[in-house]
Formats: C-alpha cells, structure tokens, sequence
C-alpha cells in the first residue's frame, strides 16, 4: 500500500539548456526522504517528474495509488532546484492543485518553499517543511496519521490555521549522518538517465552526497535546506553506497553534489586508501574552495581516490569582487590551486560570476585574463543572482522588481541595477563562452600539428572549431562594444 507518493518539482524539458546539455542527475535528496519514511514504517512510491512532459502526468499515479500524503521534496543538493525557477515553481503550484483535487494532504520541501512559505501555502499546499526536513516529515505524518493534529509543537514548519500563517521554531540540523539510510535507489527507473547520458557524455554519471551544509559565508549564497553548517558522513559509510551504486548500475562516473566535498585532508586520505583497498573503479568529479585545496595532500590524495575534474569558485579574477562577496579566497590562490591541479592530472573547471554590485570593466577584464591564462577544463558564466536569505539580496532588494527569479537557468538576466545595462551581460555570457571555445580549438590545432598521427575524431572536430568561433568571437566583442555605456 502507498502512503505517500514522493514527487518533485524539476522537469527537465522545461529547462532547454539543461535538456540539450542532456546530463541529469536523479532528485538524490527525494530519494533520501523517501527511504527514511520507508524505514519508519510507510509505504512509498515515487512519481519522477524528470523527463515528463507536464504536471498533468502527476493524475494518473495519484488516482491509482490513492495515497493518503502527497510530498513534493525537491533536491536541495542540486544547484539547478536551488535556484528557483519559476518555470519549477508554476509546474509545483499545478501539482499541488491536482493532488489536493484528489484528497491528498500536500506536503512540500524545497528552497524556494522555504523561502516563500506563504507563497506556497495559498497555491494550496498543506504544509510547508523548513530547512532539512526528514525528521520534520516524520514528525508531521505520525502526527497525522493519529489524527493529532498539535502542529505547533513540531519544528521547523510553516502551515495555515484560522486563516494565519504559522511558521513553527527551527529545527536543529542531523549530525549523524551515517545514521541515515541509503537514498530509496530501488524505487527510481534509471534506464532513461542512464541512456540521455551515454547519447550525450558517452559514459554513466550518478550523484551522490557525502555532507551536509557549508560554515564558509560568501554573502551572495543561499543556504535554505542545509544552512551554514558541516555534517560529514564517514568515508566507510560513502565507499559502501559506492560498492551498492556499482553492483546495482554499473556507473562510471560520480558528482560529488556537496557544497564543499572533503574539507578535511584527513577525510580525503582515508577516503582514498579505501577506494583503493576496495579496488573500485571509477572516476568523479567534486566541487572545493581553493585556499582548502592547497591544504596538506589534499590534490594528490584526491588524484589517487578518481577525481578527474574539480569545480572551483573562482567567481572573479578581480581581488576587490572576492573581498566584497565575503569570498574568503584570493586570486593568487586560484592560479596556484589550478596549476597544482593540472600537475596532478586533475581538470580544473570554474564557477564565474560577472555583475556583482561595484564590478567594473577593469574587474571583468581581470576574470577574462584569468580564465585565459589559466584556461579551465570547463567554465560555467552566470550573472549575480539575488536570492533570499542572502546579505546581496538585502544589498539590492530595494531595486528588484516583481521579477525575482529567473525562468529557466540560461535567461541570465541581471534583475538590479548595475554599471551597464542587462542586455551587456547577457551579451558578455556569450563572449566570454565564445573566446573560451575559441582557445580551446587553438589548443587543439596545436595537439594535430605536434601529434599527428596520434589524433582522433573528436580532436580534429575540436580543432577545425576555430573556424567558427574565430568570427563569432569577433562579433560578439563588437555587440559587447556597442552595449558597453553605463546603466541609465
């Protein structure tokens, strides 16, 4: 029998960027939840929205199933639901209309309900769960289910009584992380991920986590679901989930999706000795800070556990930008880490952020020498999101309008005032992606030149790309000219 019927909010056609780019990633934190209620005695199913092709595919398991609790728990490890699109979030509101048509008690978890509760609550959900919320679960269906119906006393919740929003104390995070059981990995079809990423990437990627939280404060960063804390699973109980994960899909590839993976060098050497004394194979990649990376072993030892590819934080080449978004790192930090990670076969990939409040041209001309001096592995341009709960929100609240998500993760669109107009730094996303490519296909018409009879396919692709992104690079810094003029 179904009790609840797990669901989230991510429909990845409604994203066309990340459709094309065609690499997803399973709700890991939906599959979390699920195996928690699972192990407290409910029974579970789960509709997976990822590659359906509207909220009305949710009717047909909510009238077969019958499930007393709808829970729409979206994935607070993934960036993308981070975010809070609002092509998500209209899709969230359908769903929550269509169970509650059909009897459920509608349950949600996710950054922008825990943001906007109130928003939510008069879409027609039930309950709102702040913040981390399987305990909070927990707590609010036996609570109903015994038809207590004493909300005030469970935490970290929002919900509506005589018509008032009432918003419960936090909860204290989970420390216990190993505690937890394993992701419900039994309950999800991976056929269709799998097959989406070997048309795509040529190889299996899966996600998974191995902490909760990050205690750095870069003022621009939301932290709804897992806040400014670190909870660490021990490297056994990873290396475990690694095997199971193995066994059950045969990956080749894992991301990492902690905030901050392996802050601790000592973790990461123990993590290491374990991937090799269990003689897994496979590679993965992670996201760091690079002040953490330059710490003891930490590259060398992560070279040896299969990281091939490192996202970092780099945001600006501009020291004055890292200073005023509480970055904590320096510049000089970001060319060291990347150079120690090239020695050590490790691809360096950088997270850019253009139009922080108080960037210049000077600022942006910094962050263009540094990606091409240092020529990252892959580079992901975004422009300064405000979110809530952040100290930039507060800094430019005042200047957003009704406007403040974006629809979908390529809009790009600057929703504050800044030095230039937005239409310039949706035009410098694609400048920048255009010199970037046009500089990698120059790296490879040097590889067929030195090593010509050792080249492949796909390295003669790359570098006859020259011919397109040679022009293109060009029209592009023209358009980038003709926009360069202050904001009015």
């Amino acid at each position: 029998m179904t009790d609840i019927l797990f669901s989230h909010s991510y429909f990845l056609r409604f994203d066309p960027k990340q459709w094309a780019t065609g690499q997803p990633y399973a709700p890991l934190a939906t599959l979390y939840a699920a195996a928690f209620m699972r192990e407290s005695g409910y029974g579970v199913a789960l509709f997976d929205t990822m590659f359906a092709h509207q909220p009305e595919e949710i009717i047909a398991p909510i009238e077969k199933m019958t499930p007393r609790f709808f829970v729409l728990y979206d994935d607070g490890f993934n960036y993308l639901t981070k975010m809070c699109l609002t092509n998500m979030r209209e899709a969230a509101f359908k769903m929550i209309a269509y169970a509650k048509e059909r009897g459920c008690t509608v349950i949600v978890s996710s950054s922008d309900s825990t943001d906007r509760f109130e928003m939510y609550l008069n879409a027609g959900a039930d309950f709102i769960l702040m913040g981390e919320a399987e305990m909070t679960l927990l707590q609010l269906v036996d609570a109903l289910s015994s038809n207590n119906n004493d909300f005030f006393s469970i935490e970290g919740l929002a919900f509506k009584h005589n018509h008032a929003v009432v918003k419960t104390a936090r909860r204290p995070v989970m420390k216990e992380l190993d505690a937890l059981p394993l992701p419900a990995w039994d309950i999800i079809d991976m056929e269709p991920y799998k097959k989406m990423w070997q048309k795509h990437a040529g190889y299996f990627s899966l996600n998974m986590s191995t902490t909760r939280g990050c205690p750095f404060k870069c003022n621009w960063c939301a932290k709804p679901i897992y806040g400014n804390r670190y909870n660490v699973r021990s490297p056994q109980h990873v290396v475990n989930e690694l095997i199971l994960l193995k066994e059950k899909f045969s990956f080749d590839h894992i991301w990492f999706c902690d905030d901050i993976f392996g802050l601790n060098p000592g973790w990461i050497r123990e993590f290491a000795d374990l991937v090799e004394e269990r003689q897994l194979q496979f590679s993965f990649k992670m996201q760091g800070r690079v002040d953490l990376l330059l710490k003891e072993n930490s590259i060398k030892n992560l070279a040896r556990a299969g990281c091939t590819n490192i996202w970092m934080g780099a945001e600006s080449g501009s020291q004055k930008i890292l200073d005023a978004m509480d970055k904590g790192t320096t510049v000089q930090q970001i060319y060291e880490a990347s150079m120690l990670l090239k020695r050590n076969r490790i691809n360096p990939s950088f997270f850019i952020q253009f139009g922080y409040p108080g960037e210049t041209k000077e600022d942006i001309d910094l962050t263009l020498r540094m990606i091409n001096r240092l020529m990252p592995h892959e580079i992901g341009v975004s422009v300064s999101y405000p979110l809530p709960g952040t100290v930039f929100f507060e800094k430019v609240k005042s200047q957003l309008s009704e406007k403040t998500n974006w629809t979908d993760s390529d809009e790009m669109a600057l929703m504050f005032r800044n030095t230039y107009q937005p239409a310039f730094y949706k035009q410098l996303h694609s400048y920048v992606h255009k010199t970037y490519r046009k500089r990698q296909a120059f790296e490879h018409v040097k590889r067929v030149i030195m090593n010509p009879f050792k080249v492949n396919y796909r390295t003669i692709r790359k570098a006859l790309s020259w011919l397109y992104y040679l022009p293109a690079t060009f029209i592009d810094k023209k358009k980038l000219e003709q926009l360069q003029k202050p904001a009015a």
